[in-house]
């Protein structure tokens, strides 16, 4: 058989293309494949791509890129799909996975069965304040935090209202960021107690259905406005609700738990 088996996989609207490392070498993968194979009209299709390679007992080397190529240290919705593939193909010989990742090594874990997983978020600084980022109209206030990768987490009237686009474009490459920017975030309640949020996600350039660190930052910046307390539930624009639970401390994030989505939609041969 010619090509490669490649997985499609989603985590609450947010899809990826997955590859098994032990048949293709990530450092073999180029930016412009990469580019390629996530097009949606000529490629695969996805928000990024991932390699999977075990590495002896419950250890699977997670590497991640964007849909433009770029290399990124983490993606939680791409983590809790990593977690429920690597159970999937029997990396591991049981349901807890620790996950390699650039940005440090995630625990996770996932059934046999369904399309849920969940990671632990290793331990991040709690959100601040960007003084030069003033809230605009419709917004209540802006925080920053790091979880992997940066993101700005902003505290709307009414998601419907946002302009995702040209107020998250313009907050991604905000020169108080630095040149790396950041995700962002829009979050505000709904009428049942789940939080709604919305993503502007950098390396895709525009708005992505889902986003888990950005979900897990949303869930600390609000806890810290005081808003409400973990564990704090999420419904993402793909439908799916993610949940976030942990401990907030003096200056730190510990043992927090991300868990939704990580299913499975086809498997394919890539042609290469």
């Amino acid at each position: 058989m010619r090509g490669t088996i490649l997985y499609k996989m989603t985590g609450s609207g947010n899809d990826f293309v997955m590859l098994d490392g032990r048949y293709v070498e990530a450092n073999s993968l180029s930016p412009e494949r990469i580019v390629e194979v996530c097009d949606r009209r000529t490629g695969v299709g996805g928000d990024g791509l991932v390699v999977l390679t075990p590495e002896g007992g419950d250890a699977v080397r997670m590497v991640y890129w964007n849909s433009d190529g770029s290399r990124a240290a983490m993606c939680g919705n791409a983590a809790l799909c990593s977690a429920r593939l690597a159970v999937y193909l029997e990396m591991v010989s049981d349901g807890n996975v620790r996950l390699l990742t650039d940005a440090g090594e995630v625990a996770a874990r996932s059934g046999d069965s369904g399309d849920t997983a969940e990671i632990n978020v290793p331990d991040f600084d709690m959100p601040v304040a960007v003084p030069e980022l003033e809230p605009a109209a419709g917004e209540r206030w802006l925080g920053f935090v790091t979880v992997g990768v940066p993101h700005v987490v902003v505290r709307v009237e009414d998601i419907e209202a946002v302009d995702v686009a040209g107020r998250g474009r313009a907050l991604r490459y905000a020169q108080s960021l630095g040149p790396a920017g950041a995700n962002v975030n829009f979050v505000a309640p709904s009428q049942n107690g789940v939080w709604l949020i919305r993503t502007y996600e950098r390396g895709v350039e525009g708005e992505t259905l889902a986003c888990g660190t950005g979900t897990v930052a949303a869930a600390l910046a609000l806890a810290c406005q005081k808003e409400v307390a973990l564990p704090i539930t999420f419904r993402t624009r793909g439908g799916p609700e993610l949940a976030v639970r942990g401990t907030m401390e003096r200056s730190h994030a510990r043992n927090v738990w991300l868990g939704g989505q990580g299913k499975l939609v086809f498997r394919a041969i890539w042609e290469v």
